[in-house]
C-alpha cells in the first residue's frame, strides 16, 4: 500500500519567506525529518522512540546548569 505522506513545516520556521526550516512526517515507526527548502533531496529517519527522546533531551537543561 502507498499512501501519501503529509509533510508539516516547523513552527519554528521563522520570519521573511517561511524557507529556512525544516519538515517532519510522522511514520508508523518512523519519524522522518527533510530541509523544506530541498524537498526532493535525501531525507532523515529515525525510529520513533529515538526521536522522542532526542526531542525530550533538547527540552531539558545541560547537566551541572539551572
Amino acid at each position: 500500500m502507498n499512501t501519501r505522506e503529509h509533510w508539516r513545516k516547523s513552527s519554528y520556521s521563522g520570519g521573511g519567506d517561511g524557507n529556512a526550516c525544516v519538515e517532519i512526517a510522522i511514520r508508523p515507526t518512523q519519524i522522518a525529518i527533510r530541509d523544506s527548502k530541498t524537498p526532493t533531496r535525501a531525507t532523515l529517519t529515525f525510529p520513533a522512540d529515538t526521536f522522542t527522546t532526542f526531542l525530550e533531551a533538547l527540552k531539558s537543561p545541560p547537566s551541572g546548569t539551572r
